[in-house]
């Protein structure tokens, strides 16, 4: 069977390029080897695939049938030896990623799969942008909301909440707002996203929120909110240990805002390699303890 899928790939590439000839061409061998590759693949199923004449050839009924499938086999015995050679060495070699411009997003995640497979080099582009990772050369990209609709492989991550904070000594000095309609009394510090141009939204309906200061990063607002500055909207993940220590208070209840999901994107193409496959397995079994 394994000869009889060689000569079907010296077959599929005669269909391709029309002729004997331009086949061995493209092969490397002569044409007389091509013919007797291709008679030997016809007595091994039983069937003529191609007519014959002097200035052309044909397929038949069964030879299109053969060029069809005998393709798909020939990628799936492809992605098998792909496999296998991935299975026989450990993930290594520079692996992309996009992610969005939250400080702390993956953090953790991302230290404990380099420590599990150190041989693989991370570059990390921190971006709002929607990457394309295939035209852009990334291997994969963490994206906030949904998933691509069935573009990409796409992975449910755990997400995050947007908690509205500020230091003990901006409180201690304004005093600390226990509705949101005292929020009109306060300085405010927001987020303009640099691709939309618009101001993100905070977890609040139909509340007077004033600008004290704009700007398009997350780490400034958090250095601004630590100095007293202000109260801000900032991703819980971006202050887990501002909130641990104390530097940083929630306010108005809004640990207990809605969730925010986040996503793994990758290309849906058959050969993955053994660095984007480890990371994947990595987010699954990330994701399946914090579910769990």
């Amino acid at each position: 069977m394994l000869a009889s899928i060689s000569d079907l790939a010296v077959f599929i590439a005669v269909a391709e390029q029309g002729s004997f000839v331009g086949a061995g061409r493209v092969l490397g061998v002569s044409a007389s080897a091509v013919g007797k590759r291709v008679g030997r693949l016809e007595t091994a199923l039983g069937a003529r695939l191609l007519q014959r004449s002097t200035r052309a050839l044909a397929l038949t009924a069964e030879g299109a049938t053969v060029l069809s499938r005998g393709r798909r086999m020939l990628e799936e015995a492809a992605a098998m030896r792909a496999e296998l050679e991935r299975a026989g060495r450990l993930p290594d070699g520079l692996l992309r990623l996009s992610l969005p411009p939250i400080g702390g997003v993956m953090m953790a995640e991302l230290a404990a799969f380099q420590q599990r497979y150190p041989e693989v080099s991370l570059e990390l582009d921190y971006s709002e942008r929607n990457v394309d990772l295939i035209e852009e050369g990334f291997d994969a990209a963490i994206r906030v909301g949904t998933g691509d609709g069935g573009k990409l492989r796409s992975l449910a991550l755990p997400g995050f909440r947007r908690l509205i904070v500020a230091a003990p000594d901006y409180l201690a000095r304004h005093g600390q707002p226990d509705i949101p309609a005292q929020l009109a009394g306060h300085r405010l510090i927001h987020y303009r996203s640099p691709n939309s141009g618009k101001l993100e939204a905070w977890p609040l309906a139909d509340a007077v929120l004033p600008r004290a200061l704009v700007c398009n990063s997350v780490h400034a607002r958090l250095e601004f909110v630590l100095q007293g500055q202000g109260i801000a909207c900032l991703p819980d993940i971006s202050i887990r240990r501002e909130l641990e220590d104390g530097s940083l208070r929630p306010l108005l209840n809004s640990e207990n805002g809605e969730e925010i999901r986040l996503w793994l994107l990758w290309p849906s193409s058959r050969g993955m390699s053994a660095r984007l496959e480890a990371f994947v397995g990595c987010m699954r079994e990330w994701a399946a303890a914090c579910c769990g």
